[in-house]
């Protein structure tokens, strides 16, 4: 077998130096695959038609698909499947779902064309998926792994800048971190968390916790167990069992309101500023589908990277945190997609609060209450003093 070299090292604009993205070090280090293990990579388009001859690769609004050609499937059949002693390579994509973890279609095709199934024609074929999408697609992949028996990554939304920093770190510090701030934070009876606004107002939201114990996503997935890591990776979360309280969210036109949640549901959402049509069309969509609203998540960053425009990297940023509605199966919680009215709201959509995400308003304090005993663990978007110490420790 061939031994990787060391991957040239890259400054970005912080100063901080990563290494540039090695497929080789990332599949080596995120698997360990053995001898004689089946790869293969998935990809998510609009229409399957452009998957003949790689059509989507004329098109300029592909770019997450063609970086999937590009540094997967090109570096795999430029020598890494042979250092690694891998077999497959192929790629198949499927019919986009339109939502963050809707579950996926079984129709796809190869990039022939031809018409094939996730479930008959891959899902048993293969060890190891790679699935890089437009929209995650984590939640249904991990519940296939466990009835197929694949391991597997998910990477949606891959851009440059995940590839240079997220994607080129060395997961097994990653792993290390993670598992740290895991234990700096396990069994927590509930976490509050105020949010201050520009008009001074500050809201107050409590997560119950119930002493369980927390869980990471450190990127590592080894072994045979079937299992699927999240990429960039680098997490510490909850799945809450209540929440009361209030939180401000940033919606994707800009507008901002402020949400109301009661056991463990966001019940309503009101104006802060921006559009009301906004508020309005959330608000009917809770009281039409009430699942919509329940609080599956809460999710702490371990690792210092640069924005990337991107939640799935810049969630796993240090001293940020985030909620997520919907679907929590894939999480250890009990929320499945048959407990949605609709299918298309099936969905695990993350809440970031960080400050390029969220600039009119600020973390002012997050507080961990576990045993009689309370913990800040971050305060104006910066990570305690508790929680660095925990990293410093053994």
């Amino acid at each position: 077998m061939m031994t990787a070299t060391m991957p040239t090292v890259q400054t970005t604009a912080s100063g901080r130096q990563f290494p540039k993205f090695d497929l080789y070090r990332l599949l080596h280090t995120v698997f360990q695959p053995t001898f004689g293990r089946s790869i293969c990579i998935l990809i998510d388009l609009p229409s399957l038609a452009e998957a003949k001859d790689m059509a989507f690769l004329n098109n300029p609004d592909r770019a997450i698909q063609r970086r999937a050609y590009e540094y997967f499937h090109q570096g795999l059949h430029n020598g890494v499947m042979d250092e690694l002693v891998l077999k497959g390579g192929e790629m198949f994509a499927y019919t986009q779902t339109g939502g963050s973890n809707l579950d996926m279609p079984d129709e796809c095709a190869d990039m022939t064309g031809k018409c094939l199934s996730l479930e008959r024609d891959v899902y048993p074929n293969y060890d190891i998926i790679l699935c890089i999408s437009t929209f995650s697609a984590t939640a249904p992949l991990t519940a296939f792994a466990k009835q197929y028996g694949f391991r597997g990554a998910t990477l949606h939304g891959v851009n440059e800048v995940i590839l240079n920093s997220g994607l080129a770190v060395d997961y097994e510090e990653v792993s290390r971190d993670a598992e740290k701030l895991r234990r700096a934070m396990t069994r927590a009876d509930s976490v509050e968390i105020d949010f201050a606004l520009e008009s001074g107002e500050v809201l107050t939201a409590k997560l119950e916790l119930s002493g369980q114990e927390a869980q990471k996503s450190h990127g590592l997935c080894r072994g045979d167990t079937p299992d699927v890591a999240n990429l960039p990776a680098g997490e510490v979360y909850f799945v809450p069992t209540g929440a009361e309280g209030h939180f401000p969210m940033k919606y994707e036109d800009g507008t901002l309101g402020k949400l109301t949640v009661t056991s463990g549901c966001i019940i309503k959402s009101e104006i802060i500023a921006g559009n009301q049509a906004t508020i309005d069309a959330h608000n009917a969509k809770l009281a039409d589908d009430p699942m919509t609203g329940v609080l599956g998540e809460l999710g702490f960053g371990t690792q210092v990277l640069p924005v990337s425009g991107a939640d799935i990297q810049d969630e796993k940023v240090l001293g940020t945190c985030h909620l997520a509605t919907g679907r929590d199966d894939h999480l250890g919680g009990h929320i499945t997609p048959a407990q949605f009215k609709r299918h298309q709201n099936a969905t695990h959509d993350d809440i970031l609060f960080a400050p390029h995400k969220t600039p009119n308003f600020d973390i002012k304090q997050v507080r961990m209450n576990r045993g009689g005993q309370q913990e800040i663990l971050i305060e104006h978007f910066q990570p305690s003093k508790y929680l660095l110490e925990a990293l410093a420790g053994d």
